[in-house]
């Protein structure tokens, strides 16, 4: 019994502390959207917070270093038309975020080292593929460029952000997408759904290859994660309502490994997982607590460490990349908790009385550096993240720029010319306008009649028309002009 009680482990007597208030960020308006997502993601260099804005959907990008109150007037990143549902910062570079929001598009951002100094409205590549709001947005966790965006549509599409298309479409659920998960290499997903079903996908099978109806039987939102040894840990409710979580072996979905039941709170039970110490992190919206527990390979296979409480509930949470802690102070996890108005760092330690490098405590982790090309893992390839060490903490690398390479949609287009009266004006190509046709309306005009493949006996008129009946086109000539 007492061997039970008391267990070995190194992260037994982790400690929460929320950090001094001049070392929090202040003043930021955190959005009221009703989504469950994070609203916040977190890197070594920057602080994503997705904020209230007029007119549209933004978010707010601050320096790491930049602490305190934050001037209402600081820039925002204001590129999309509606509501910001969902951000996720790139782990192969972190100066590149992913957003998606309520106006049907998936935007990727690069973000300048320093302090912005104006908003940022124009985005690196736009991502337009969905017919309903995209809710999710997640990246590859080892192949460069590769992005994951699901949408109130269905659909759930992987884009290669380096090209600007679309590489793989599943529609293979029926309702509404809760969560999406990758596992530690990326070659399988796993998804949670309003059908209540939970799925584990091979994308570039284009197929689901496991699934399970209610791991919890509430009909209430569930949240999926995989662990680094390729099980499943979940968070739903029960049928009166408790929250329970629950660790399940994707290869027989028959019987849970564990199933714990909680308490009977309403706010969904978000987690995020540390892959090098094998704990989980749950924090509830609305919760002003969050709970953190180990995964063992010993019975109870969920182990519960402790709960760190504090006055105020969350709104969101943001939870930074291992790279990110400080090592000199036996850090191993640091969530950022969002409040109305701000936000608050929280720290987790080990405490140790040496101030040498704890080995136990920083296995190699997952470094910045893709281990293989968006090309190589859609031809079949998987390969584990490369590792870097902890030892002597860790320096992010300077800015690189993302370069975008559109194929042009012109190269696969029939040199044939056609008749105006043959022309779908909807399906007139977004990347037709160059540059050099700003000398005068009539001879842009001329290039793009020229561009489009059509006779130049038409009118500028006619013409005129049909830009207007393209109003995305219409738009980019007024830019352009």
């Amino acid at each position: 019994m007492s061997r039970s009680i008391v267990r070995q482990s190194k992260f037994r007597h982790v400690f929460g502390q929320t950090v001094k208030a001049e070392q929090g960020y202040d003043d930021i308006r955190v959005s009221k959207v009703t989504w469950d997502s994070s609203f916040c993601a977190i890197n070594p260099k920057f602080l994503a917070v997705i904020v209230e804005s007029s007119g549209g959907g933004a978010f707010l990008v601050l320096p790491i270093s930049k602490t305190g109150r934050v001037d209402k007037n600081y820039p925002l990143v204001i590129g999309h038309s509606g509501p910001v549902l969902d951000i996720d910062w790139c782990p192969h570079d972190d100066n590149i975020l992913a957003s998606c929001s309520e106006d049907c598009t998936a935007m990727v951002w690069q973000i300048p080292d320093h302090s912005l100094t104006r908003p940022i409205s124009d985005p690196v590549v736009v991502l337009e593929g969905h017919s309903k709001r995209v809710g999710i947005v997640t990246w590859h966790p080892t192949a460069r460029n590769i992005l994951l965006t699901a949408g109130s549509d269905n659909l759930v599409i992987i884009w290669n952000v380096g090209t600007g298309e679309a590489l793989i479409s599943m529609d293979d659920h029926p309702d509404l997408i809760y969560s999406i998960s990758w596992n530690r290499n990326g070659s399988l997903f796993c998804t949670t759904c309003k059908d209540r079903r939970l799925r584990v996908c091979d994308p570039r099978k284009r197929e689901v290859v496991a699934e399970r109806l209610a791991p919890h039987e509430g009909i209430r939102p569930m949240r999926a994660i995989f662990t680094r040894d390729g099980n499943i840990f979940t968070t739903g409710f029960t049928r009166m309502s408790q929250r329970e979580l629950g660790l399940w072996d994707p290869t027989n979905f028959e019987e849970p490994i564990a199933l714990l039941e909680l308490d009977t709170s309403n706010g969904v039970l978000l987690p995020y997982y540390d892959a090098d110490a094998n704990m989980v992190y749950l924090c509830g919206k609305g919760d002003s607590s969050i709970r953190y527990f180990e995964i063992t390979e010993e019975p109870p296979y969920v182990h519960y460490l402790n709960t760190f409480s504090s006055k105020e509930p969350q709104r969101g949470m943001g939870f930074m990349p291992k790279r990110g802690v400080d090592v000199t102070k036996c850090e191993i996890a640091r969530l950022f908790k969002l409040l109305d108005k701000k936000c608050e760092p929280i720290t987790m330690t080990v405490p140790r009385k040496s101030d040498l490098f704890q080995d136990d405590l920083y296995p190699d982790t997952a470094g910045p550096e893709p281990a293989m090309e968006a090309e190589e893992w859609l031809d079949g390839r998987d390969e584990d993240p490369i590792l870097v060490s902890m030892r002597g903490g860790y320096m992010p690398p300077k800015s690189r720029e993302l370069k975008v390479a559109k194929k042009n949609v012109l190269e696969s287009r029939p040199t044939t010319r056609r008749s105006m009266s043959t022309l779908d004006t909807n399906s007139l190509p977004a990347v037709c306008l160059s540059r050099h046709h700003k000398k005068t309306d009539a001879e842009g005009y001329r290039g793009l009649i020229y561009q489009l493949g059509l006779s130049s006996d038409y009118s500028n008129l006619h013409l005129s028309y049909l830009l207007y009946r393209n109003g995305r086109i219409h738009s980019l000539w007024d830019k352009l002009l």
